[in-house]
């Protein structure tokens, strides 16, 4: 049998719902079936992921393993991998039958290319009609100078998992994952790619992004787990990140820029979860501010900076109840009558869901 060029690797846990709608979407790729494999791993379901995965062979290969995590599952199936291009999909998730060769086709185009990543569709349980979301233009990402990599902080969120089309080679230079990633392991992938190679972002959405029950992450109070969750593996991040960039001959302001978002959120959690002083609710928050806020009109700027000056007499706690609540209630879109982002706003960033 000829060795396959692409491999799709499908990582999945307790998908039971949604598994076989991600399976078919990649079987039914405008690509030829010749030249790709698909393989699932099963990060230990406890429901019938398995049992629907196991209907596909022989073209599809099941790989389970007890429950560890994403990075844990990406450890398990890359080295499986035999493609020289190795394509991921959430299990949770679906692509456009496209999706496959047009991320395909930029690589054949250009060896130098490491990664291509996309925008999405998004879809909600509520039957409010689809989202799409996307990226300006096509853009291309990497961390060799510091402009760029400010701007790869901001376009990040179209590198996650289900977006991120990769050589091989590039991943046999990040693994192995650290485990105790055991969400948000594709932002350890996505962060070291455009530090080995250029990253092509495709301004158009191509695959859909299920918001459900299952994988919402919201910052409550009955959510508690979820964030200290969230929490650590920000942290996790934070730790082991700048030293594999510095190792790949990352400049130590660029590694700043890139890890200073994670921070953030990091903080963030940590101060909304435990408390903490209002100093350090200011610090954030600025540090926040500065890398979103820039280029707002005036009236925004001096809304954001009462914000700013609520954190320093609000105890952590307090202010982030009330950023939530604020949030929750769509009350942002008071912001419009005192001015609309102006074009060079930066994009809001996503972060990858929780889903387990």
């Amino acid at each position: 049998m000829p060795k396959p060029f692409v491999s799709i690797l499908i990582d999945t846990y307790n998908h039971e719902k949604f598994i076989e709608q991600a399976i078919l979407s990649a079987i039914e790729q405008d690509f030829p079936a010749a030249e790709r494999e698909i393989i699932v791993v099963d990060d230990g379901s406890s429901d019938g992921t398995p049992e629907i995965v196991r209907k596909f062979e022989p073209q599809v290969r099941l790989i389970r393993k007890p429950n560890g995590g994403q990075a844990s599952a990406f450890n398990a199936g890359i080295p499986e991998c035999k493609g020289e291009i190795v394509s991921f999909l959430d299990g949770d998730d679906w692509w456009v039958p496209t999706k496959l060769q047009l991320a395909v086709s930029e690589l054949r185009k250009n060896p130098e290319l490491g990664a291509v990543g996309h925008g999405q569709y998004e879809v909600y349980a509520d039957g409010r009609p689809n989202g799409v979301v996307v990226p300006e233009k096509n853009t291309l990402l990497h961390l060799q100078d510091l402009p760029t990599a400010v701007l790869f902080t901001h376009l990040r969120c179209f590198l996650g998992t289900t977006k991120m089309t990769i050589r091989r080679k590039l991943l046999d230079q990040i693994l192995p994952f650290p485990e105790e990633l055991v969400i948000e392991a594709d932002e350890y992938m996505f962060t070291l790619a455009p530090a080995l190679a250029p990253a092509l972002v495709l301004d158009k959405p191509l695959f859909y992004y299920r918001f459900h029950e299952g994988n919402l992450f919201q910052h409550s109070e009955k959510d508690d787990k979820k964030t200290r969750r969230k929490q650590r593996v920000l942290e996790v991040l934070q730790q082991c990140l700048p030293p594999r960039l510095r190792a790949l001959g990352i400049r130590d302001d660029i590694i700043a820029a890139v890890i200073e978002p994670i921070w953030v959120d990091a903080g963030r959690m940590r101060l909304g979860l435990d408390g903490g002083m209002p100093w350090e609710t200011y610090r954030i928050e600025k540090a926040a501010y500065n890398y979103s806020y820039k280029d707002r009109p005036v009236g925004y700027r001096l809304f954001k900076a009462l914000v700013l000056g609520a954190t320093l007499v609000l105890p952590p706690r307090s202010f982030y109840k009330i950023q939530q609540w604020y949030g929750s209630n769509e009350l942002h879109h008071f912001r419009n009558l005192i001015g609309k982002p102006t074009a060079a706003a930066p994009i809001v960033e996503q972060r990858p869901r929780d889903n387990r």
